[in-house]
């Protein structure tokens, strides 16, 4: 066994590791420049006290509770796996709570429990493409949960101009100190109740469309070269 799955095996090591990952979101965020593009989008929600679902690409997740508004309860969907318990616990320092589950693999428990969250009136943030991808794909999951709850998505990402994107199957952009950053914020997206199979998987690909569209443009505003997303199934000529 290598050191490094010795290391993250140790609940105690894991709890310093998450201590530290959050502290490194606050050094980031202190040290840089940020700006967010059409803020104008989720303040109006959260004035009027409106849940949504706040949807963006796993490789984008390092930074993202800096878009948020710290006086709302945001709930974050996270995987079973070893790696989500690592994001649950740091994004938990920083004031997020989480849900267990995915978007397309927690079970009923997790869908009952997010349906209940929004219902309470709380915020969810989702990973479509999350826990393992393909990268940059939406499941059908957050379109189910956006349809049941009558709760609009509503797409975010950011970027940098300085980080790296590291070499896994989420090209995940880890932030470096003293950088000008961006936050990019999408329209909202409504999920009819009556939507059939053919209309909610038209709106799963306006959903993928969609986010891509906002890391797209957040990597033009900093100068960073967009990540493809991964090849459609059968199509990767």
């Amino acid at each position: 066994m290598s050191i490094f799955k010795r290391f993250i095996r140790s609940d105690g090591l894991r709890r310093s590791l998450c201590w530290l990952g959050a502290g490194y979101v606050r050094f980031v965020r202190l040290t840089g420049l940020w700006q967010v593009v059409r803020s104008e989008i989720p303040e109006q929600f959260w004035k009027a006290d409106q849940p949504f679902i706040l949807s963006f690409w796993h490789g984008r997740l390092l930074m993202m509770p800096l878009c948020w508004e710290s006086k709302k309860q945001i709930h974050m969907l996270i995987s079973h796996h070893r790696d989500g318990q690592i994001i649950a616990r740091t994004v938990g320092h920083l004031g997020i709570k989480t849900t267990l589950g995915s978007s397309s693999k927690g079970g009923a428990k997790a869908f009952r429990a997010i349906l209940k969250i929004l219902a309470a009136g709380d915020y969810v943030g989702i990973t479509p493409d999350g826990p393992r991808g393909p990268r940059m794909r939406a499941t059908d999951g957050v379109i189910s949960i956006a349809k049941l709850s009558g709760v609009p998505i509503i797409p975010v990402a950011y970027s940098t101009t300085n980080g790296k994107h590291l070499n896994n199957w989420d090209r995940f952009l880890v932030a470096w100190p003293f950088s000008r950053n961006v936050i990019v914020w999408g329209d909202p997206i409504y999920i009819p109740r009556k939507s059939d199979a053919a209309a909610q998987e038209k709106q799963r690909l306006d959903l993928e469309a969609a986010i891509n569209n906002v890391t797209n443009e957040a990597d033009a505003f900093v100068g960073r070269t967009p990540i493809e997303a991964a090849p459609i199934a059968g199509d990767e000529n």
